[in-house]
């Protein structure tokens, strides 16, 4: 984006989309965000600022099964806390356009409500083949939500059904949406979804089935004598408003437990070490295959793969060996 440009034109525009964040300018965190999600090695400067700046936003995570009705949710929740008088970010991951890459879904078509409040900015991120429901970015454009000074950034997973549990990660609280006649009961228990929540939600509570939903997760929870915080089950008509306001209570009471017993600071420090491992995980892999895919060195071990002269794993050792201890012994 900016390397045709003068080093100080660089360092301007950086400091331009720095003070947007500061001012909070959504122009300024639309455009820091754009730089963080494709990777742009002047991302950095700017996440070395937010990070600094980051303050004290509530993260919500949100997830579940397809069709439980989780953007109405959160179009939903967004309403109860705009009527408090909160500011609010939303951050949904879709997923990936197998063409572009980019998100499929997209802002406009999720969240038609609340465009022209100048207190609620909502941003697709593209899942880009990322496992776990989120973005391989999303931990940084958390930051930079947090550093804009939103006071809750709730954050909506692909929905991919049985790989959520990447969301406990980056939320201080995670909402878990089940739907009364979709076997979501069953999914729980495969899913390992009980262990991931901290509050529950049976979305479309006017089905005939929801009273039966809330009462085998209840049993399901009750099972587990360990709770420090036994979650609760809350009943929700999201597509009428109904119910939102008690969730978004239950939400808040799940923050305030974590602070009062200094367990929100776990938190904060479990996202602090997600990023670092996505950052690690990110930098080696892209750069041991960019290296490997410039001198050849790909080429020929998917050819060996391809004839069973070898596995992934003596590969991947392999590759390591070459570009990351080479490259310690260089500096040595």
């Amino acid at each position: 984006m900016f390397s045709g440009y003068p080093g100080g034109m660089v360092l301007y525009l950086h400091n331009q989309i720095i003070q947007g964040l500061c001012e909070r300018k959504r122009a300024g965190l639309a455009r820091a965000v754009t730089l963080v999600e494709n990777g742009s090695e002047h991302a950095r400067h700017i996440l070395e600022e937010a990070y600094r700046l980051r303050g004290h936003s509530k993260v919500i995570g949100i997830t579940g099964s397809p069709g439980v009705g989780k953007s109405t949710l959160v179009d939903s929740l967004i309403g109860a806390i705009r009527e408090r008088g909160d500011s609010v970010g939303v951050i949904a991951v879709d997923p990936s356009s197998p063409f572009t890459g980019g998100a499929i879904l997209g802002d406009r078509v999720r969240v038609r409500s609340r465009t022209t409040d100048n207190e609620v900015f909502f941003r697709s991120l593209a899942s880009r083949g990322y496992l776990g429901g989120l973005s391989r970015h999303t931990g940084d454009i958390i930051t930079l939500f947090d550093a804009f000074g939103f006071d809750y950034v709730l954050v909506e997973t692909v929905g991919t059904g049985q790989s959520e549990v990447d969301i406990m990660r980056y939320a201080h609280s995670v909402l878990v949406v089940m739907a009364p006649g979709l076997g979501d009961d069953i999914q729980a228990i495969k899913a390992g979804i009980l262990e991931i929540g901290d509050v529950f939600c049976v979305n479309k509570a006017d089905h005939p089935d929801a009273d039966r939903a809330v009462a085998v997760l209840e049993a399901m929870l009750g099972l587990n004598r360990q709770w420090q915080w036994k979650p609760p089950v809350v009943k929700t008509v999201a597509s009428q408003g109904k119910g939102v306001v008690e969730l978004l209570g239950k939400i808040d009471e799940h923050l305030e437990f974590l602070k009062q017993n200094g367990l929100l600071e776990e938190r904060v420090s479990r996202s602090y070490i997600a990023a670092l491992e996505d950052n690690i995980r990110r930098d080696t892999v892209d750069r041991i295959l960019t290296e490997a895919r410039l001198d050849g060195t790909l080429d020929l071990v998917l050819t060996q793969l391809s004839q069973g002269k070898t596995y992934p794993a003596a590969v991947a050792k392999q590759l390591i060996g070459k570009y990351l201890c080479a490259e310690e012994s260089d500096n040595q």
